[in-house]
């Protein structure tokens, strides 16, 4: 059996603002909701780090009701509309952390902070090519 990746799983604090936050700010919409867990399309799954913690470690964790964020990922997202989607998002009065910039790779792109502080980059898209 060969081993593929299927989701990447971002843990938050509270699930509901979270769901809020990508599907109406960020815009991406849901396939699937259980409650403690939520899948996006392409890929992308919130789940409730209290409910989560308990089920892996079998016990409570205090830092799950904490903010998830630390700062060490970063959720990479594309619009075709980048001007449109960046005035949607900083008119939500989001925590911006730069508008649309162009990157050394030659991509424009622009970051901001979700409800638990993940890093979220939204960017043109871009295809690499091999």
């Amino acid at each position: 059996m060969a081993v593929r990746f299927v989701n990447t799983i971002v843990f938050v604090k509270n699930i509901e603002a979270s769901k809020e936050f990508y599907t109406n700010i960020v815009g991406l919409h849901i396939l699937d909701d259980y409650g403690t867990i939520v899948f996006f399309e392409n890929h992308f799954v919130i789940h409730n780090a209290q409910s989560i913690t308990h089920t892996v470690f079998k016990r409570d964790d205090p830092a799950a009701a904490d903010n998830q964020g630390r700062k060490n990922i970063l959720i990479y997202l594309e619009s075709d509309t980048l001007e449109e989607t960046y005035e949607k998002i900083r008119n939500a009065a989001v925590n911006i952390l730069h508008g649309i910039e162009k990157q050394e790779w030659g991509q424009r792109v622009f970051r901001f902070y979700d409800p638990d502080g993940h890093m979220v980059e939204i960017g043109e898209p871009f295809r690499l090519t091999f």
